[in-house]
């Protein structure tokens, strides 16, 4: 991977361990933030409302810098850990995990149930679509008319995605890029005359 991507999943996934008579299903979600992830983790105990126990961990942001497990009742450090340790194995990022676990009657101890949920992480993840993306930036920039002709010049020549806004005696563009580009693009603009830009996110 490159400075400015990631790995990720494509798509939602399932995956099923079973021991001892103990189902653990396992749904691996993209995610891109914690209000996200509250909705999915709702809507796995709707779905399975007769399950025991609902156990989820996430990692979110291109530097993996947000991460949370539960363990939504079993044993600490049994269900949640497990579970984002496989996120940490496949170094995937922006996805959330949820195992449901319908209990069969047979308790697995803790080491049992470290290996169930990290079997039923991985396997949700080993069904799953692996994809690398890779960080935008976006931009908005103004500038006089009377330098339309080179702002535009500027971003045929570095291939910057582009939306005009407004063309006016003052003109509005909203542009993108790849991260990696964005100083020396940002640059090349700003040293045009009477442009002005301003950064509207990284995702």
């Amino acid at each position: 991977m490159t400075s400015d991507s990631y790995k990720t999943i494509k798509t939602y996934s399932l995956g099923i361990y079973k021991d001892r008579g103990s189902r653990f299903i396992a749904e691996a979600y993209p995610a891109e933030d914690a209000g996200q992830v509250k909705l999915l983790v709702e809507k796995a105990r709707k779905e399975h409302h007769d399950a025991r126990h609902h156990c989820f961990a996430y990692m979110i942001g291109p530097e993996r810098e947000n991460q949370r497990v539960n363990d939504d009742g079993e044993p600490p450090g049994t269900a949640g850990k497990p579970i984002l340790g496989q996120i940490n194995s496949y170094g995937l990022t922006n996805i959330l995990i949820i195992v449901s676990r319908y209990f069969g009657g047979t308790l697995l101890g803790v080491s049992g149930l470290i290996n169930a949920y990290r079997k039923a992480a991985e396997s949700a993840i080993m069904n799953a679509v692996i994809i690398e993306k890779t960080l935008t930036a976006h931009y908005e920039i103004t500038f006089p008319y009377s330098s339309l002709n080179e702002v535009m010049k500027t971003l045929k020549e570095e291939n910057a995605g582009h939306t005009v806004r407004k063309i006016d005696l003052r003109c509005s563009i909203a542009v993108h890029f790849r991260s990696q580009d964005a100083g020396r693009i940002i640059g090349r603009l700003a040293r045009i005359e009477g442009l002005e830009y301003r950064h509207i996110s990284t995702r």
